[in-house]
């Protein structure tokens, strides 16, 4: 078994595509639920290499598809360039996690994805996302991979790396982006980019940010672009040394970079703030010229499988996220950035309802460890806060089960913020990893789950999650399986 801070979760390697009907159910299942819960992780095709990290896994896509209150389940591994050619070859030919000086010569010029990070749904397509390449577009009905370098009909770059956290305009429906080190490894560049609901690149802009490093993710407000800026800094002797070619350097400040959405990039604004970390944005808005970003943040590195430049151990107290809100006046040229902590509870993959990515909301979900015995990255418990009330209700799960990185589902397409569903699976840890599928009234979390959908086996490893509603399939869709 693997305890990764990446997934949330326990879970063992899988090696294998799993297909399940009419998943037996405790509860009811909402009718109304009509459409797929995807996620995707890192799962090993084959054994790492020494030094390598669990985040080099290929990705692996998991659906549960809801329909007239029946749920089938289906997985499959994302058929990546990379994937193909080490199916092939039956051995790893890129061997460590973005370090291309360490590849096969045969691999040369395919794609390094994994596709291991996150899923949305583009254009009747599925897009799994690894942020130093091209998305792979899947199909939503079987999960086979269609194109495994999707550069939106030409318009992007073949090498171009797209984020693994685009955000959805909460007016538009288009798809802002973003690519970093996009001058390649090492680079300071950062490409920015929208694209629209027909898939036709609207805007792009270029900045350079004050030093190269690994920059996950990022905010969007109906007005401006704002990225959180920590010192993974991308390291040219470790890359040379054949090993991951990131590191922790405490003594570079962090930075807010803030810029206009839509604009050329020249006015992009670099202010520092005492050394931080963190990775995860959940949600993001501006008002009257002020900002506004809701995110995770920890005192020093966040990732226990990244070193420490100086060499030093790895430091769990600092390196525990929780949720702040970075506060930003734009009006004022010599403003500070003020950082709030909201919640005392660790949260390091904090979400919330998706049609609010870029306007103010009230709700965020997230997997957690129980307040009583609060070990770290063990998420044991699914909490709903309440920015208005600053409320916080909870979930425990039952004895020795950990959870994934839950998503909400609106119960209708005009309901209320937070007026639908929380879904989130379970891994059992004396059950061999077998797993199940909660479903809760997210209005009710602390309640327990309106239903509980059981798997006959482990659930493919997961990061991040996305729910895509049945008008969202192509005319085609009868049923996934």
């Amino acid at each position: 078994m693997t305890d990764n801070i990446a997934f949330g979760a326990t879970y063992a390697p899988m090696g294998a595509e799993v297909d399940v009907r009419d998943c037996p159910a405790e509860g009811v299942v909402p009718e109304d639920l009509d459409g797929g819960f995807y996620s995707v992780g890192a799962d090993l095709q084959y054994p790492l290499q020494p030094g390598n990290i669990a985040f080099d896994g290929e990705g692996h896509v998991r659906v549960f598809r809801f329909r007239k209150g029946r749920v089938d389940y289906r997985s499959r591994f994302v058929k990546t360039q990379r994937y193909v050619a080490q199916d092939a070859a039956r051995r790893l030919l890129m061997p460590m996690y973005r370090n291309p000086l360490q590849d096969d010569p045969s691999v040369a010029g395919l794609s390094r994805s994994t596709a291991n990070t996150h899923v949305i749904h583009h254009r009747g397509c599925l897009l799994a996302l690894k942020e130093d390449s091209l998305p792979v577009a899947l199909d939503l009905e079987t999960l086979e991979t269609i194109d495994p370098a999707y550069d939106f009909g030409g318009q992007l770059p073949r090498s171009m790396p797209f984020t693994a956290h685009p955000k959805i305009c909460s007016h538009t429906g288009n798809i802002v982006a973003f690519g970093s080190e996009a001058q390649g490894y090492g680079s300071d560049a950062i490409v920015l980019f929208e694209i629209d609901k027909q898939g036709r690149k609207v805007w792009d802009a270029q900045i350079r940010a004050p030093y190269a490093g690994m920059v996950h993710d990022f905010a969007v407000t109906e007005h401006y672009i704002a990225f959180f800026l920590v010192p993974l800094l991308f390291d040219t002797e470790r890359m040379q040394h054949g090993v991951v070619p990131y590191s922790w350097d405490g003594t570079q400040k962090s930075y807010l970079g803030v810029l206009r959405r839509s604009g050329d990039g020249k006015d992009v604004r670099w202010i520092p703030v005492p050394t931080c970390g963190g990775s995860h944005t959940l949600g993001s808005f501006d008002d009257g010229g002020v900002l506004y970003i809701d995110r995770e943040i920890s005192a020093s590195n966040p990732y226990v499988v990244i070193a420490n430049r100086d060499g030093s151990a790895y430091d769990a107290q600092g390196g525990t996220s929780y949720l702040h809100r970075i506060r930003f006046d734009l009006k004022r040229p010599t403003a500070t950035v003020e950082l709030e902590k909201l919640y005392s509870l660790i949260a390091p993959l904090p979400r919330q309802d998706d049609r609010y990515q870029t306007v103010p909301y009230r709700y965020g979900y997230m997997g957690c460890p129980s307040p009583a015995d609060p070990v770290r990255w063990k998420p044991v418990c699914y909490a709903r806060v309440d920015h208005q009330t600053r409320d916080v209700v909870m979930w425990q799960a039952p004895p020795d089960v950990s959870l994934g990185e839950p998503v909400f589902v609106p119960k209708r397409p005009d309901a209320r913020e937070g007026e639908g569903y929380l879904l989130g699976v379970g891994w059992h840890h004396n059950e061999a990893l077998r797993s199940d599928l909660f479903i809760f009234d997210a209005e009710r979390v602390g309640e327990g789950p309106l239903a509980t959908v059981h798997l006959p086996v482990q659930a493919a490893p997961q990061i991040h999650s996305w729910w895509v509603g049945a008008r969202d399939y192509p005319q085609r869709m009868d049923g996934i399986v």
